[in-house]
């Protein structure tokens, strides 16, 4: 029996994804016969790959245990669990009534579910749902803020940062009458990007504790082209998040893409509090907390950087401190005056060097240390899903790509338990890769064929035997670390 099968590959709105799945498996030995529709049940292939979008996924072919085929499809059926919003909020707190002990206590914002269509609803919710949350308010800490999200909605569509009970309801009155002006043929706002949201259809949204403290650098540190760094003086802090693709295979194995994104902010980081905004309906400036590419696409790839090349940079969210250390003088005799060279030379080589001590720099072993917290916060959060197991079934003739949003907090006391922090946000199916930037398309060339040797080719081989060579949690190959290697019931076999 040979390791040959057809593919069927199609992504009609994604040209990139759709290139990129050719070449990943036109360097397979032998290669597929690829194929753009699929037969009837009846005329499939016996040995078919499904490497498509979710919508044109054959599912009963997924579902299908005729023994004489092999059906190995791109993405599991049922996955809620994962990447709705509301359903991993629901995820998480099961896991950890359970589970206390896990990292996810700390490795997950606090969250809060609720479901209405009209703003006249939030009254209610406030004595029910949402009661703690509301004591949490009540208590008035100018520094604490919420930031609530769609549960079924991506690209930033939605998100709204408030303080106060009145701001959010001034909110949803704001997604209602957009709504309606949108039913009336009223005119969009070119000045700022839309994000509104249609309230009576979402219906189900999350709000999670808004991290105020997240880790800061200056993209342009990192030169993505010929100009020159700023200088020390010139830097600025821009919030971003970490864009971590990961792969869960079969019934279930979980393996994180070691090439990480870091997506930024398009202008300096402010937390809310010192930001202008109005009292009544809360409506601030988004610009420094949302780092979405999908709401910066005028920027191009301007704001993407490699969480590898911001080591060197300088962590801009430490407050700054100057060296006490007096700093040598030129040597000269005993009531001699410094000529006026000498000292202006001497005093600019003190300027350079306290400006240069002034924030500590972002190390290497800080992005292992932020690599290994993602790797069991998402191993963690798998366990937690299959536990969800109406909303959440991995299956042995199926693999599938996620794109998951970590952002990273950053606590510079020196009491710390941990410096650096890393959240997970949310967990997308079908991530956006085209955002990435033709500069960096290259990691998504990597990352699809790494995906096909260890997803696929396992799959087709003539004999298990042939692939089964250990593959130990926490070592990395084709740069997929693994992070999770479970035996779900029922899942042993295809």
């Amino acid at each position: 029996m040979d390791s040959h099968f057809t593919a069927f590959v199609s992504w009609p709105s994604a040209p990139l994804t759709d290139r990129l799945v050719r070449s990943a498996l036109a360097t397979l030995l032998p290669p597929p016969s690829i194929i753009t529709t699929l037969p009837d049940i009846a005329a499939s292939p016996a040995r078919l790959l499904q490497w498509t979008t979710y919508d044109n996924l054959d599912h009963d072919l997924t579902f299908a245990h005729n023994p004489g085929s092999k059906v190995l499809s791109s993405s599991y059926v049922i996955r809620k669990a994962l990447i709705r919003k509301h359903y991993l909020s629901r995820c998480i707190h099961n896991y950890l009534v359970k589970h206390p002990d896990s990292i996810l206590t700390w490795g997950a914002p606090r969250t809060w579910e609720l479901e209405l269509s009209f703003a006249d609803e939030l009254d209610e919710l406030w004595g029910d749902d949402l009661y703690d949350l509301s004591d949490d308010i009540e208590k008035g800490d100018p520094s604490k803020w919420w930031i609530l999200k769609p549960g079924m909605a991506d690209r930033g569509m939605g998100l709204r940062l408030f303080h106060t009970k009145e701001e959010l309801q001034a909110i949803f009155e704001e997604f209602e009458k957009e709504e309606s002006d949108d039913d009336e043929g009223g005119v969009s706002r070119a000045d700022r990007p839309d994000t509104t949201v249609v309230t009576s259809q979402l219906r189900h949204f999350v709000i999670q504790e808004y991290l105020g403290d997240p880790l800061l650098i200056d993209p342009a540190e990192v030169l993505s082209n010929d100009c020159q760094a700023p200088s020390l003086p010139n830097l600025h802090g821009h919030k971003f998040h970490l864009r971590v693709y990961c792969v869960a295979s079969g019934a279930i194995k979980v393996y994180v893409y070691d090439r990480i994104l870091a997506l930024f902010s398009a202008v300096p980081y402010v937390t809310p509090s010192k930001q202008d905004h109005d009292r009544k309906t809360g409506q601030l400036d988004l610009a420094p907390h949302l780092t979405n590419t999908s709401l910066q696409t005028e920027r191009g790839e301007a704001g993407v950087r490699l969480l590898d090349e911001l080591v060197g940079t300088h962590v801009l969210s430490s407050p700054p401190y100057h060296p006490h250390k007096q700093q040598p003088k030129p040597r000269r005799a005993m009531g001699q005056a410094m000529d006026l060279d000498a000292r202006r030379a001497a005093m600019k080589q003190q300027a350079t060097q306290t400006l240069g001590g002034e924030y500590p720099t972002f190390k290497a072993e800080d992005v292992s240390e932020i690599k290994r917290q993602i790797s069991e916060v998402l191993s963690e959060t798998f366990k937690a899903a299959v536990e969800m197991s109406v909303h959440f079934q991995p299956l042995p003739n199926a693999f599938e790509l996620y794109g998951v949003d970590f952002v990273v907090t950053h606590d510079p006391s020196p009491s710390a338990t941990r410096k650096f922090q890393v959240n997970i946000l949310e967990v997308n199916s079908e991530p956006a890769i085209e955002l990435t930037g033709p500069r960096l398309t290259w990691i998504l060339e990597d990352l699809f064929k790494s995906i096909a040797k260890i997803c696929v080719v396992p799959f087709f081989a003539p004999t298990r035997e042939d692939v089964r060579e250990s593959w130990n949690v926490g070592e990395v190959r084709e740069n997929f670390m693994k992070c999770l290697d479970l035996q779900v019931r029922g899942g042993q076999s295809w």
